[in-house]
């Protein structure tokens, strides 16, 4: 406002103002010299008091920190504050020795100090008389263990759990079990120091390290002694008791790998893990959630990552099968699978933060076989349904597109949707031997990547990339061609009429589902590739049918990145008060 507007609004003002005070005989006409008349108007009845803004009652400090069954108990590191009020900080022991019960109690947050493990790693095979195993225990001294550890580290509905510093994290090792069940209306948050005390945006992210589960099923890539390689970078011990590997980027042993294919690192369901992600070496971080060899018998569903600065959820070996699953903001992939797993997901929203390029953002798929060699047994087998992927990285990314499948490994992807930045290409397939319809029993080679009812908005003029390796032969040409081959109800013309970002419109709902229930039951080579039952039949592609199909919403949280709500537990940037 100028200074000569304020000046005619303040003389105004005084005018009405001295108007308002004068009666029939203070005012004469200057024509006239005589009286005028001034009808003065009714005073104006008051306006009524403004409605309170409504207040949240902050949150009042538990006293104390509750028993534990583990006898090292919990630690009371006094209080912190934040905008939703003052929380009993409880810290977790550094090794949890004993099956333990977190439950929700008003006013009390429960504290990661650093790395924190649940049992002792109990190696590839069950522990036994005859199969020990010598740990170090929280007080120093040795003891012999002659059965698994077998702790349960259980975490009730609604419990918030943080952490301080990047090198922290919570490692569930082999042989023993998480139990982390939240419920539609209670989610059980994993998150960060910052997020607490309200210094969070939505760009933060890396503020700690992440959950890992490390189990005992088949892996390729072994990497610790008594895993030798071969000159060419096989293993003669892949997807054997002997093939081990270390968590990336740990300091100290976090082992996973063996032969169960049924093993079960227990069961993660209604959960988030927010600002995650943390450098743990160079060229290795963790993510916001990390299974490594875990088997079938684990249960994951209802998760979703916000903010980690590497993937959104990394899958190393093992057997996984998952449903639910939401990724926002990741800085690098949002489902990335490796060292040769037999992975199966359904139902996957994943959505990068825009600008994200500049944070290093990469594919919305990246899948591997093995590090080392395509010819380590098992090879990746994975399965996607019912996804729908919002791309906003473009030509930029280190993967140069939003899919990328390399090291000959296997994948299928149906009834999914992918939208991209105009300008970045959909489908990149690195290694003929990836594109390579052969199948091979002797190589756990299943043949090419399968593709049914899946459209994507992608670059018009090269939306495929083919990457061959020195000394092959794979073009653009040929990547088109395996996407487009067939009656498989494929477009890359596509155009988005996507709701509220991620929520199918008239394009999406005309395009005719595959049943992708035809895929249960997958056995090749004499192992599972998808479990009998797993995937539910739909009629519609895509990871959310309409405005009723409301699956994702009340147990994540709402960012400006991607509108999941906020009708339970707010926005990602604040802690829930239910």
């Amino acid at each position: 406002m100028t200074n000569s507007n304020l000046r005619r609004m303040l003389i105004a003002t005084v005018s009405i103002a001295a108007l308002g005070g004068c009666g029939a005989n203070d005012i004469a006409s200057p024509g006239t010299g005589g009286n005028i008349s001034i009808i003065n108007n009714p005073a104006p009845t008051p306006a009524p008091a403004p409605t309170p803004t409504p207040t949240t009652t902050l949150v009042t400090a538990a006293t104390g920190c509750p028993t534990i069954a583990d006898a090292q108990g919990l630690s009371d590191r006094g209080t912190i504050t934040g905008p939703t009020g003052t929380y009993r900080v409880c810290a977790l022991p550094a090794r949890i020795v004993s099956s333990t019960n977190l439950t929700r109690i008003p006013g009390l947050l429960y504290f990661l100090p650093g790395r924190v493990d649940v049992g002792y790693d109990n190696g590839p095979t069950p522990l036994s008389a005859t199969n020990t195993r010598v740990v170090t225990q929280p007080d120093g001294t040795s003891r012999t263990l002659t059965a698994d550890s077998n702790v349960t580290l259980t975490i009730q509905p609604g419990v918030v759990i943080y952490a301080a510093s990047g090198a922290t994290w919570l490692n569930v090792n082999r042989g023993n079990r998480i139990n982390a069940v939240g419920t539609a209306t209670a989610p059980i948050v994993f998150t960060s120091r910052d997020n607490v005390l309200g210094l969070n945006t939505d760009t933060s992210s890396g503020q700690w390290g992440g959950v890992v589960l490390s189990g005992r099923a088949q892996i390729t890539d072994c990497a610790v002694p008594g895993s030798p390689a071969l000159a060419n970078g096989s293993s003669p011990n892949a997807g054997t008791t002997s093939c081990e590997r270390q968590t990336e980027g740990a300091v100290d042993p976090a082992l996973y790998g063996g032969t169960n294919n049924l093993d079960n690192s227990g069961r993660m369901s209604y959960v988030q893990i927010r600002y995650s992600g943390f450098v743990l070496s160079a060229a290795s971080e963790l993510q916001s959630l990390t299974t490594q060899g875990v088997g079938e018998g684990t249960v994951l569903n209802n998760i979703q990552s916000f903010n980690s600065s590497d993937d959104g959820a990394e899958f190393f070996g093992g057997h996984v099968a998952m449903k639910y699953y939401v990724s926002i903001a990741s800085e690098d992939d949002n489902l990335d699978t490796d060292v040769g797993t037999k992975a199966n997901f359904q139902y996957v929203i994943a959505v990068q933060r825009a600008g994200s390029l500049a944070q290093g953002a990469d594919a919305m798929i990246e899948a591997d076989t093995d590090n080392n060699s395509v010819n380590d047994n098992p090879r990746q087998n994975t399965t996607v349904s019912n996804a729908t992927f919002i791309d906003r990285t473009g030509p930029g990314n280190a993967d140069q597109a939003a899919i990328l499948l390399r090291g000959a490994t296997d994948y299928t992807l149906v009834n999914s949707v992918m939208t991209t930045n105009p300008a970045h290409s959909c489908l990149r397939i690195s290694d003929s031997r990836t594109a390579d319809a052969t199948v091979t029993t002797a190589n756990d080679e299943s043949g090419a990547p399968v593709f049914r009812s899946v459209v994507m908005q992608c670059l018009t003029t090269r939306p495929f990339i083919g990457s061959p390796l020195t000394g092959q032969t794979l073009t653009d040409a040929d990547v088109a061609a395996l996407f487009n081959g067939g009656a498989n109800n494929n477009a890359t013309t596509y155009t988005p009429t996507l709701t509220n970002l991620f929520i199918n419109g008239a394009n999406e709902t005309a395009v005719t589902p595959f049943d992708q229930t035809t895929l249960n039951g997958r056995v090749f080579n004499g192992i599972t590739v998808t479990p009998a039952g797993f995937f539910e039949k739909t009629t519609y592609i895509g990871a959310v049918k309409d405005a009723a199909d409301t699956w994702y919403q009340g147990w994540t949280c709402n960012s400006t990145t991607a509108p999941l709500g906020t009708s339970l537990t707010g926005n990602c940037t604040t802690l829930p008060t239910i």
